[in-house]
């Protein structure tokens, strides 16, 4: 059990969800980097359990999915045959709401039929009638859409055509290729809009936010369960702490599953109370007052 007084609780989050590393915010804090670690695991894993209570029964006419890569212990070239799977790549797919920017749905493993179902049966679960799914060309998701759906949406999916380089520039590069087509195919019904430009700018906020997910550096996750406690953490965060810029309030209020921005404090708390076994005691919330915020940036 954590003994750390709740303003210190609260830095250390606030610190995390900023993208802050592990050993600066020990820095900063004066607390020991293994105990922000394991506050962090328990707060993120709250925080998973938050999001899998609150975003249900929810009524989102537009859906766009994509995968963000990142990796635990070591790259995939460098694995062993004994390292298992929760070593090496592991991607992050996402369920973003189009216009409420919400994150619905998400999941940590690897880029394969079996993840992809699951994750695409679990947003299922949350998402009330037959929504339009915009997809990028990875050839599991129609077929796990359709399981999931039961050809209740419509599904169009973008491809990337990307320069052709050669193999030693390409190896040199940190960034993907130049892209000089994109082709657009509907694969159910009739989509009005076939795009994942929404949830691809997403990507790019939760390698901002998540120290973890920061290319080229040695903040990677050394283990899964850590990896998905940092990612749970983000998308509660996302979803029920940051103002959007566009929207002027939280994507969680936009759709509705919330009535004000939550402070950190409130996030800490709550996640706190979801990590407790259920026939353990549930210590009361302290709700900070209703801030309200003009202008800014996201």
């Amino acid at each position: 059990m954590n003994i750390l007084q709740r303003d210190k609780q609260i830095e250390v989050i606030s610190a995390l969800c900023e993208g802050v590393s592990i050993r600066a915010t020990e820095r900063l804090t004066g607390i020991h980097r293994d105990t922000i670690m394991r506050l962090g695991a328990r707060v993120g894993a709250g925080c998973a359990a938050l999001h899998d209570k609150t975003m249900r029964h929810l009524q989102v006419p537009r859906i766009e999915l994509d995968k963000a890569w990142s990796f635990v212990g070591k790259k995939q070239r460098q694995l062993k045959p004994g390292d298992g799977m929760d070593k090496g790549d592991q991607y992050i797919f996402i369920a973003l709401a189009g216009s409420a920017k919400a994150i619905i749905s998400y999941r940590v493993g690897k880029r394969d039929t079996f993840n992809t179902r699951a994750f695409v049966t679990d947003l299922r679960q949350r998402v009330l009638g037959a929504p339009e799914i915009s997809a990028d060309a990875f050839q599991a998701y129609p077929a796990a859409i359709d399981l999931a759906f039961d050809l209740e949406c419509e599904i169009g999916q973008i491809e990337k055509h990307y320069k052709v380089e050669p193999a030693k520039e390409a190896a040199r590069r940190y960034s993907p290729g130049q892209v000089v087509s994109v082709s657009r195919h509907q694969v159910v019904g009739l989509p009005t809009q076939i795009s994942t430009s929404y949830v691809e700018r997403q990507n790019l906020t939760l390698r901002m936010q998540q120290r973890r997910f920061t290319r080229l550096t040695n903040g990677f996750s050394k283990k899964l369960e850590n990896h998905a406690a940092a990612v749970g953490l983000y998308v509660a965060h996302y979803n029920f702490c940051r103002v959007h810029e566009a929207l002027r309030i939280t994507p969680a209020m936009h759709l509705g599953v919330m009535d004000h921005i939550w402070t950190i404090g409130e996030l800490v708390d709550a996640a706190l109370v979801s990590a407790l076994p259920q026939n353990a005691p549930t210590p009361p919330l302290r709700r900070a007052p209703i801030t309200v915020i003009k202008g800014g940036r996201e």
